[in-house]
């Protein structure tokens, strides 16, 4: 199974980012093979439609669930619409966050964790 894993930086001792349209880089992960490539998105610069773009960047990538800090309405409606699995609140290290998946300790969001515009530059919400 493959999944996706905001970060901060491009390693597994990375920490995760607590942004999903916005955040720093992608952990894209096999959980059946332990593989896993980093990809810098460039999403994040954009003025507007970060969450939309990387939704749809993820979704091209074939991931089944996707582990993060947090996830807009934009961003959740393109990935639940294309039937990924969005577990939000995560913390820790990429590492951590995964280990903690793989034993069923996180539960999928139904509903975005922020409003619009989080993580914009001068907005909190």
């Amino acid at each position: 199974m493959k999944i996706c894993v905001t970060s901060e930086g491009k390693t597994l001792d990375s920490k995760v980012d607590p942004r999903f349209g916005r955040c720093r880089n992608f952990i894209f992960f096999d959980t059946d093979t332990g593989n896993f490539e980093a990809q810098e998105n460039a999403n994040a610069q954009f003025q507007g439609g970060a969450g939309i773009q990387s939704g749809q960047l993820v979704v091209s990538r074939g991931v089944e669930a996707v582990l993060t800090g947090n996830v807009g309405p934009n961003a959740h409606q393109v990935l639940s619409a294309a039937g990924i699995s969005i577990f939000a609140g995560i913390s820790g290290t990429v590492k951590e966050a995964i280990e903690a998946y793989k034993k069923g300790e996180y539960k999928a969001t139904d509903t975005p964790s922020v409003g619009s515009k989080f993580g914009m530059p001068g907005k909190s919400s």
